[in-house]
Protein backbone atom coordinates (compact mmCIF):
# COMPACT_ATOMS: atom_id res chain seq x y z
CA UNK A 1 0.00 0.00 0.00
CA UNK A 2 1.40 3.39 -0.96
CA UNK A 3 0.42 6.15 1.49
CA UNK A 4 1.49 8.82 -1.02
CA UNK A 5 -1.66 8.15 -3.07
CA UNK A 6 -3.97 10.81 -1.64
CA UNK A 7 -7.51 9.62 -0.89
CA UNK A 8 -10.63 11.32 0.36
CA UNK A 9 -11.75 10.36 3.87
CA UNK A 10 -14.71 8.46 2.40
CA UNK A 11 -12.52 6.45 -0.01
CA UNK A 12 -9.92 5.69 2.67
CA UNK A 13 -12.59 4.44 5.09
CA UNK A 14 -14.24 2.25 2.45
CA UNK A 15 -10.91 0.78 1.42
CA UNK A 16 -10.00 0.07 5.03
CA UNK A 17 -13.32 -1.58 5.89
CA UNK A 18 -13.05 -3.83 2.84
CA UNK A 19 -9.57 -4.90 3.93
CA UNK A 20 -10.77 -6.25 7.28
CA UNK A 21 -11.23 -9.91 7.98
CA UNK A 22 -14.68 -10.26 9.54
CA UNK A 23 -15.78 -10.38 12.26
CA UNK A 24 -13.98 -7.33 13.59
CA UNK A 25 -14.83 -4.91 16.37
CA UNK A 26 -12.98 -1.63 15.90
CA UNK A 27 -12.11 0.73 18.74
CA UNK A 28 -11.75 4.27 17.36
CA UNK A 29 -9.40 6.48 19.37
CA UNK A 30 -11.17 9.84 19.30
CA UNK A 31 -9.97 13.04 20.94
CA UNK A 32 -12.61 15.31 19.43
CA UNK A 33 -10.15 16.89 17.01
CA UNK A 34 -10.91 17.04 13.30
CA UNK A 35 -8.82 14.00 12.32
CA UNK A 36 -10.26 11.54 14.83
CA UNK A 37 -13.81 12.87 14.52
CA UNK A 38 -13.55 12.54 10.74
CA UNK A 39 -12.23 8.98 11.11
CA UNK A 40 -15.15 7.93 13.32
CA UNK A 41 -17.71 9.47 10.98
CA UNK A 42 -16.13 8.11 7.79
CA UNK A 43 -15.93 4.58 9.21
CA UNK A 44 -19.54 4.79 10.37
CA UNK A 45 -20.67 5.82 6.88
CA UNK A 46 -18.58 3.07 5.27
CA UNK A 47 -20.18 0.45 7.53
CA UNK A 48 -23.69 1.75 6.82
CA UNK A 49 -22.95 1.13 3.14
CA UNK A 50 -22.12 -2.50 4.03
CA UNK A 51 -25.33 -3.55 5.87
CA UNK A 52 -24.37 -7.23 6.09
CA UNK A 53 -20.91 -6.53 7.46
CA UNK A 54 -19.80 -8.29 10.65
CA UNK A 55 -17.76 -5.22 11.59
CA UNK A 56 -18.81 -2.96 14.47
CA UNK A 57 -17.51 0.24 16.05
CA UNK A 58 -16.86 1.43 19.57
CA UNK A 59 -14.78 4.40 20.73
CA UNK A 60 -12.52 5.63 23.51
CA UNK A 61 -11.26 9.06 24.52
CA UNK A 62 -8.04 9.40 26.48
CA UNK A 63 -8.02 12.40 28.80
CA UNK A 64 -4.33 13.09 29.48
CA UNK A 65 -5.29 15.42 32.32
CA UNK A 66 -2.83 18.05 31.12
CA UNK A 67 -5.29 20.92 30.61
CA UNK A 68 -8.25 22.16 32.64
CA UNK A 69 -10.55 21.84 29.60
CA UNK A 70 -9.72 18.20 28.84
CA UNK A 71 -12.48 16.65 30.98
CA UNK A 72 -15.17 18.79 29.31
CA UNK A 73 -13.76 17.93 25.88
CA UNK A 74 -13.95 14.22 26.68
CA UNK A 75 -17.60 14.62 27.73
CA UNK A 76 -18.29 16.45 24.46
CA UNK A 77 -16.94 13.45 22.55
CA UNK A 78 -19.00 11.09 24.69
CA UNK A 79 -22.14 13.04 23.76
CA UNK A 80 -21.26 12.86 20.06
CA UNK A 81 -20.75 9.09 20.23
CA UNK A 82 -24.04 8.66 22.10
CA UNK A 83 -25.87 10.62 19.39
CA UNK A 84 -24.34 8.27 16.79
CA UNK A 85 -25.24 5.12 18.75
CA UNK A 86 -21.59 4.17 19.35
CA UNK A 87 -20.40 2.72 22.66
CA UNK A 88 -17.81 5.04 24.18
CA UNK A 89 -15.56 5.14 27.26
CA UNK A 90 -13.34 7.83 28.75
CA UNK A 91 -10.03 6.88 30.32
CA UNK A 92 -7.92 9.38 32.31
CA UNK A 93 -4.13 9.34 32.58
CA UNK A 94 -3.82 9.78 36.33
CA UNK A 95 -0.15 8.92 36.78
CA UNK A 96 2.28 11.65 37.92
CA UNK A 97 3.40 13.66 34.91
CA UNK A 98 7.12 13.81 34.11
CA UNK A 99 8.88 17.17 34.02
CA UNK A 100 10.57 16.31 30.71
CA UNK A 101 9.55 14.14 27.77
CA UNK A 102 5.87 14.75 28.40
CA UNK A 103 4.81 14.04 24.81
CA UNK A 104 6.55 10.65 24.74
CA UNK A 105 5.16 9.73 28.16
CA UNK A 106 1.65 10.78 27.09
CA UNK A 107 1.93 8.64 23.96
CA UNK A 108 2.99 5.59 25.97
CA UNK A 109 0.16 6.12 28.46
CA UNK A 110 -2.36 6.66 25.65
CA UNK A 111 -1.64 3.28 24.06
CA UNK A 112 -1.76 1.52 27.44
CA UNK A 113 -5.19 3.01 28.14
CA UNK A 114 -6.46 2.32 24.62
CA UNK A 115 -5.40 -1.33 24.83
CA UNK A 116 -7.19 -1.68 28.18
CA UNK A 117 -10.31 -0.04 26.75
CA UNK A 118 -10.25 -2.35 23.71
CA UNK A 119 -10.13 -5.39 25.97
CA UNK A 120 -13.01 -4.03 28.04
CA UNK A 121 -15.18 -3.31 24.98
CA UNK A 122 -14.31 -6.55 23.19
CA UNK A 123 -12.48 -4.83 20.32
CA UNK A 124 -9.80 -6.71 18.38
CA UNK A 125 -8.49 -3.69 16.46
CA UNK A 126 -7.71 -0.10 17.45
CA UNK A 127 -7.62 2.69 14.87
CA UNK A 128 -5.99 6.09 15.23
CA UNK A 129 -6.38 9.10 12.95
CA UNK A 130 -2.81 9.75 11.83
CA UNK A 131 -2.90 11.57 8.49
CA UNK A 132 -0.66 12.16 5.51
CA UNK A 133 0.19 15.53 7.09
CA UNK A 134 1.43 13.67 10.18
CA UNK A 135 3.41 11.36 7.92
CA UNK A 136 5.14 14.27 6.20
CA UNK A 137 6.00 15.84 9.57
CA UNK A 138 7.37 12.57 10.93
CA UNK A 139 9.61 12.01 7.93
CA UNK A 140 10.85 15.59 8.08
CA UNK A 141 11.70 15.27 11.79
CA UNK A 142 13.46 11.95 11.33
CA UNK A 143 15.27 13.25 8.26
CA UNK A 144 16.65 16.14 10.31
CA UNK A 145 18.17 13.67 12.78
CA UNK A 146 19.39 10.91 10.47
CA UNK A 147 20.43 10.16 6.91
CA UNK A 148 18.70 6.78 7.12
CA UNK A 149 15.64 6.45 4.86
CA UNK A 150 12.49 6.46 6.97
CA UNK A 151 9.28 4.52 6.44
CA UNK A 152 7.61 7.12 8.63
CA UNK A 153 4.47 6.20 10.56
CA UNK A 154 3.56 2.54 10.14
CA UNK A 155 0.04 1.80 8.91
CA UNK A 156 -0.29 -1.05 11.44
CA UNK A 157 1.47 -1.63 14.78
CA UNK A 158 1.12 -4.36 17.41
CA UNK A 159 1.18 -2.99 20.96
CA UNK A 160 2.55 -5.24 23.71
CA UNK A 161 1.57 -8.39 21.78
CA UNK A 162 -2.07 -7.71 22.71
CA UNK A 163 -3.61 -5.05 20.47
CA UNK A 164 -3.16 -4.20 16.79
CA UNK A 165 -3.38 -0.49 15.98
CA UNK A 166 -4.14 0.60 12.40
CA UNK A 167 -4.02 4.04 10.76
CA UNK A 168 -6.64 4.16 7.95
CA UNK A 169 -6.16 7.90 7.26
CA UNK A 170 -2.45 7.84 6.34
CA UNK A 171 -3.57 8.53 2.77
CA UNK A 172 -5.71 11.55 3.74
CA UNK A 173 -4.86 15.24 4.02
CA UNK A 174 -6.14 17.14 7.05
CA UNK A 175 -7.75 19.81 4.88
CA UNK A 176 -9.84 17.13 3.14
CA UNK A 177 -10.94 15.68 6.48
CA UNK A 178 -12.08 19.09 7.67
CA UNK A 179 -13.96 19.67 4.43
CA UNK A 180 -15.64 16.29 4.93
CA UNK A 181 -16.80 17.32 8.42
CA UNK A 182 -17.87 20.80 7.35
CA UNK A 183 -20.03 19.35 4.59
CA UNK A 184 -21.88 17.41 7.31
CA UNK A 185 -22.00 20.35 9.73
CA UNK A 186 -20.06 18.36 12.32
CA UNK A 187 -17.84 20.54 14.55
CA UNK A 188 -14.51 19.54 16.05
CA UNK A 189 -12.27 20.66 18.89
CA UNK A 190 -8.87 22.32 18.49
CA UNK A 191 -6.16 21.36 20.97
CA UNK A 192 -4.10 24.48 21.80
CA UNK A 193 -0.97 22.35 22.20
CA UNK A 194 -1.09 21.88 18.42
CA UNK A 195 -0.09 25.55 18.13
CA UNK A 196 2.62 25.52 20.82
CA UNK A 197 6.00 26.04 19.14
CA UNK A 198 7.89 24.51 22.05
CA UNK A 199 7.04 21.12 20.50
CA UNK A 200 9.17 19.87 17.60
CA UNK A 201 6.19 18.59 15.65
CA UNK A 202 4.45 21.96 15.81
CA UNK A 203 7.59 23.73 14.55
CA UNK A 204 7.92 21.16 11.75
CA UNK A 205 4.24 21.60 10.84
CA UNK A 206 4.73 25.34 10.54
CA UNK A 207 7.77 24.83 8.33
CA UNK A 208 5.85 22.49 6.02
CA UNK A 209 2.74 24.68 5.84
CA UNK A 210 1.55 25.28 2.30
CA UNK A 211 3.45 22.40 0.72
CA UNK A 212 0.28 20.39 0.11
CA UNK A 213 0.26 16.71 -0.80
CA UNK A 214 3.65 15.09 -1.37
CA UNK A 215 4.87 13.98 -4.75
CA UNK A 216 4.59 10.21 -5.32
CA UNK A 217 7.80 8.45 -4.29
CA UNK A 218 9.18 4.96 -3.92
CA UNK A 219 7.35 3.32 -1.03
CA UNK A 220 9.80 2.81 1.84
CA UNK A 221 7.33 0.44 3.46
CA UNK A 222 7.65 -2.03 0.57
CA UNK A 223 11.45 -1.86 0.79
CA UNK A 224 11.33 -2.44 4.56
CA UNK A 225 8.93 -5.35 4.15
CA UNK A 226 11.20 -7.04 1.64
CA UNK A 227 14.18 -6.56 3.96
CA UNK A 228 12.18 -8.14 6.77
CA UNK A 229 11.36 -11.13 4.56
CA UNK A 230 14.95 -11.59 3.43
CA UNK A 231 16.28 -11.20 6.98
CA UNK A 232 13.75 -13.77 8.25
CA UNK A 233 15.01 -16.27 5.66
CA UNK A 234 18.59 -15.45 6.66
CA UNK A 235 17.74 -16.01 10.32
CA UNK A 236 16.21 -19.42 9.65
CA UNK A 237 19.28 -20.55 7.70
CA UNK A 238 22.14 -19.11 9.72
CA UNK A 239 21.09 -18.26 13.30
CA UNK A 240 20.93 -20.69 16.24
CA UNK A 241 20.64 -20.40 20.02
CA UNK A 242 23.23 -22.85 21.44
CA UNK A 243 22.23 -21.97 25.01
CA UNK A 244 20.15 -19.41 26.83
CA UNK A 245 21.54 -15.94 26.25
CA UNK A 246 24.01 -16.92 23.54
CA UNK A 247 23.26 -16.51 19.85
CA UNK A 248 25.37 -17.82 16.99
CA UNK A 249 25.50 -16.78 13.35
CA UNK A 250 27.15 -19.34 11.08
CA UNK A 251 30.14 -18.12 9.08
CA UNK A 252 28.39 -18.37 5.73
CA UNK A 253 25.63 -16.11 7.04
CA UNK A 254 28.14 -13.26 7.34
CA UNK A 255 28.49 -13.23 3.55
CA UNK A 256 24.88 -12.08 3.04
CA UNK A 257 24.10 -8.79 1.23
CA UNK A 258 24.96 -5.82 3.43
CA UNK A 259 21.39 -4.51 3.69
CA UNK A 260 20.07 -7.89 4.89
CA UNK A 261 23.04 -8.45 7.21
CA UNK A 262 22.73 -4.95 8.66
CA UNK A 263 18.99 -5.30 9.24
CA UNK A 264 19.36 -8.69 10.96
CA UNK A 265 22.50 -8.03 13.02
CA UNK A 266 21.21 -4.65 14.19
CA UNK A 267 18.01 -6.16 15.53
CA UNK A 268 19.79 -9.16 17.03
CA UNK A 269 22.15 -6.80 18.87
CA UNK A 270 19.15 -4.89 20.23
CA UNK A 271 17.45 -8.13 21.35
CA UNK A 272 20.53 -9.49 23.13
CA UNK A 273 21.31 -6.08 24.61
CA UNK A 274 17.74 -5.41 25.72
CA UNK A 275 17.52 -2.16 23.73
CA UNK A 276 14.35 -0.83 22.09
CA UNK A 277 16.13 0.37 18.97
CA UNK A 278 18.69 -1.14 16.64
CA UNK A 279 22.07 0.61 16.50
CA UNK A 280 22.19 3.83 14.51
CA UNK A 281 23.76 4.15 11.09
CA UNK A 282 27.29 5.05 12.26
CA UNK A 283 27.38 2.17 14.73
CA UNK A 284 25.98 -0.25 12.13
CA UNK A 285 28.72 0.84 9.74
CA UNK A 286 31.26 -0.07 12.43
CA UNK A 287 29.62 -3.46 13.00
CA UNK A 288 29.54 -4.31 9.29
CA UNK A 289 33.14 -3.18 8.83
CA UNK A 290 34.18 -5.34 11.79
CA UNK A 291 32.41 -8.37 10.32
CA UNK A 292 33.74 -7.74 6.82
CA UNK A 293 37.34 -7.59 8.07
CA UNK A 294 36.99 -11.21 9.19
CA UNK A 295 39.56 -10.88 11.98
CA UNK A 296 38.54 -12.72 15.18
CA UNK A 297 37.82 -10.28 17.98
CA UNK A 298 35.05 -8.58 19.95
CA UNK A 299 33.14 -5.32 19.87
CA UNK A 300 30.16 -3.95 21.79
CA UNK A 301 27.01 -2.42 20.34
CA UNK A 302 23.60 -1.80 21.96
CA UNK A 303 24.92 -3.42 25.20
CA UNK A 304 25.59 -6.65 23.30
CA UNK A 305 29.01 -8.22 22.81
CA UNK A 306 29.59 -9.20 19.18
CA UNK A 307 32.23 -11.91 19.28
CA UNK A 308 33.67 -12.90 15.89
CA UNK A 309 35.27 -16.37 15.81
CA UNK A 310 36.58 -18.59 13.06
CA UNK A 311 33.42 -20.69 13.16
CA UNK A 312 31.00 -17.76 13.16
CA UNK A 313 29.76 -14.83 15.19
CA UNK A 314 28.40 -15.00 18.75
CA UNK A 315 26.12 -12.50 20.50
CA UNK A 316 25.49 -12.10 24.24
CA UNK A 317 24.63 -9.36 26.73
CA UNK A 318 27.69 -7.50 27.95
CA UNK A 319 28.28 -7.82 31.69
CA UNK A 320 28.27 -4.09 32.45
CA UNK A 321 25.21 -2.09 33.40
CA UNK A 322 22.91 -4.97 34.38
CA UNK A 323 20.90 -3.41 37.19
CA UNK A 324 18.95 -5.23 39.92
CA UNK A 325 15.16 -5.07 39.96
CA UNK A 326 12.72 -5.50 42.85
CA UNK A 327 9.32 -6.92 41.90
CA UNK A 328 6.59 -6.58 44.52
CA UNK A 329 3.84 -9.20 45.03
CA UNK A 330 1.27 -9.04 42.24
CA UNK A 331 3.51 -6.95 39.99
CA UNK A 332 4.85 -7.55 36.49
CA UNK A 333 8.08 -5.90 35.41
CA UNK A 334 10.70 -5.98 32.67
CA UNK A 335 14.26 -6.76 33.76
CA UNK A 336 17.17 -5.43 31.71
CA UNK A 337 14.98 -5.12 28.61
CA UNK A 338 15.29 -8.90 28.15
CA UNK A 339 12.89 -10.70 30.50
CA UNK A 340 9.37 -10.23 31.86
CA UNK A 341 9.04 -11.21 35.50
CA UNK A 342 5.60 -11.77 37.04
CA UNK A 343 5.43 -12.17 40.79
CA UNK A 344 2.37 -14.06 42.05
CA UNK A 345 4.05 -14.92 45.35
CA UNK A 346 3.63 -13.10 48.65
CA UNK A 347 7.28 -11.99 48.74
CA UNK A 348 9.21 -9.09 47.32
CA UNK A 349 11.56 -10.56 44.73
CA UNK A 350 14.97 -9.37 43.58
CA UNK A 351 16.21 -10.04 40.05
CA UNK A 352 19.98 -9.97 39.54
CA UNK A 353 22.41 -11.20 36.90
CA UNK A 354 23.72 -14.71 37.64
CA UNK A 355 27.30 -15.16 38.73
CA UNK A 356 29.95 -15.72 36.05
CA UNK A 357 30.02 -19.49 36.36
CA UNK A 358 29.77 -21.52 33.13
CA UNK A 359 28.58 -24.61 35.01
CA UNK A 360 25.29 -22.92 35.86
CA UNK A 361 22.19 -24.43 34.27
CA UNK A 362 20.46 -22.03 31.86
CA UNK A 363 17.47 -20.34 33.32
CA UNK A 364 14.58 -20.97 30.97
CA UNK A 365 14.76 -24.57 29.90
CA UNK A 366 17.05 -27.31 28.82
CA UNK A 367 20.47 -27.87 30.31
CA UNK A 368 23.50 -27.52 28.08
CA UNK A 369 24.60 -30.97 27.04
CA UNK A 370 28.32 -31.54 27.71
CA UNK A 371 28.89 -32.31 24.03
CA UNK A 372 27.31 -29.03 22.96
CA UNK A 373 29.13 -26.96 25.59
CA UNK A 374 32.46 -28.41 24.48
CA UNK A 375 32.05 -26.82 21.06
CA UNK A 376 31.17 -23.36 22.34
CA UNK A 377 33.77 -20.67 23.02
CA UNK A 378 34.30 -20.73 26.78
CA UNK A 379 34.49 -16.96 27.15
CA UNK A 380 31.28 -16.44 25.15
CA UNK A 381 29.48 -19.17 27.11
CA UNK A 382 30.62 -17.73 30.44
CA UNK A 383 29.52 -14.25 29.41
CA UNK A 384 26.08 -15.45 28.30
CA UNK A 385 25.37 -17.44 31.45
CA UNK A 386 26.63 -14.66 33.71
CA UNK A 387 24.06 -12.28 32.20
CA UNK A 388 21.09 -14.60 32.82
CA UNK A 389 18.63 -13.63 35.56
CA UNK A 390 18.62 -15.11 39.04
CA UNK A 391 15.45 -14.43 41.02
CA UNK A 392 15.55 -14.59 44.80
CA UNK A 393 13.46 -13.55 47.78
CA UNK A 394 14.45 -9.96 48.53
CA UNK A 395 14.81 -10.70 52.24
CA UNK A 396 16.94 -13.81 51.67
CA UNK A 397 19.20 -13.94 48.62
CA UNK A 398 19.84 -17.66 49.22
CA UNK A 399 16.24 -18.56 48.34
CA UNK A 400 16.20 -18.97 44.56
CA UNK A 401 12.76 -18.46 42.98
CA UNK A 402 13.59 -19.10 39.32
CA UNK A 403 11.56 -22.31 39.19
CA UNK A 404 8.91 -21.38 41.75
CA UNK A 405 5.32 -21.93 40.51
CA UNK A 406 4.33 -18.43 41.65
CA UNK A 407 7.03 -16.78 39.57
CA UNK A 408 6.81 -16.43 35.80
CA UNK A 409 9.89 -15.62 33.73
CA UNK A 410 9.62 -15.09 29.98
CA UNK A 411 11.87 -13.65 27.32
CA UNK A 412 11.22 -10.11 26.14
CA UNK A 413 12.30 -8.67 22.79
CA UNK A 414 12.85 -4.98 23.50
CA UNK A 415 12.71 -3.85 19.83
CA UNK A 416 9.45 -5.71 19.16
CA UNK A 417 7.41 -6.55 22.25
CA UNK A 418 6.32 -3.00 23.07
CA UNK A 419 5.70 -1.70 19.54
CA UNK A 420 6.00 -4.03 16.55
CA UNK A 421 5.35 -2.47 13.15
CA UNK A 422 3.90 -4.66 10.46
CA UNK A 423 7.10 -3.90 8.50
CA UNK A 424 9.09 -5.98 11.01
CA UNK A 425 6.48 -8.64 11.77
CA UNK A 426 7.93 -11.29 9.45
CA UNK A 427 11.41 -11.00 10.97
CA UNK A 428 10.03 -10.90 14.52
CA UNK A 429 8.02 -14.08 13.86
CA UNK A 430 11.16 -15.86 12.66
CA UNK A 431 13.06 -14.65 15.71
CA UNK A 432 10.30 -15.83 18.07
CA UNK A 433 10.46 -19.28 16.46
CA UNK A 434 14.26 -19.40 16.86
CA UNK A 435 13.90 -18.63 20.58
CA UNK A 436 11.01 -21.06 21.06
CA UNK A 437 8.57 -18.26 21.89
CA UNK A 438 4.88 -18.11 21.08
CA UNK A 439 4.03 -16.42 17.77
CA UNK A 440 2.84 -12.83 17.58
CA UNK A 441 -0.90 -12.25 17.04
CA UNK A 442 -1.75 -11.68 13.38
CA UNK A 443 -3.46 -8.42 12.42
CA UNK A 444 -7.16 -8.74 11.50
CA UNK A 445 -6.35 -7.26 8.10
CA UNK A 446 -6.41 -8.74 4.62
CA UNK A 447 -5.35 -7.10 1.37
CA UNK A 448 -5.39 -3.49 0.19
CA UNK A 449 -4.89 -2.91 -3.53
CA UNK A 450 -3.75 -6.52 -3.83
CA UNK A 451 -1.04 -6.14 -1.17
CA UNK A 452 -0.95 -7.51 2.36
CA UNK A 453 -1.11 -4.73 4.90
Amino acid sequence: MSPEIVLSPEAAARRFVRSLESPTRILVAISGGSDSTGLLLALLEALKAEPNSKISLCAATIDHDLRAESADEARHVAALCKSLGISHVIRVWRDPKPETGIMVAAREARYELLADAAAELGANLIVTAHTLDDQQETRAMRGARSDNPSTGIADAVLFERRAWIARPFLSCMRADIRAFLSARAVPWLDDPSNEDLKYERVRTRAALAGEGAPEPEACGADIRLELSRQAALWLGRHFTLPCEGLGRVAGEGLEAPLDVLGYALGRLAAVFGGQRFAPGRMQMDRILAFVAAGTPGRMTASRAVIDLRRDGLYLARESRGILPLVVAPGERAIWDGRFIVENSSSFDLTVLARSANPSLIPVLGTEIQPGRAAHLPKAALKRALAAQPRISVAADANVCMNSHPDVSLARYFAPFDRFLTRFDLIFAESLAAAFGMRPYPSPPLGLIDGKAI
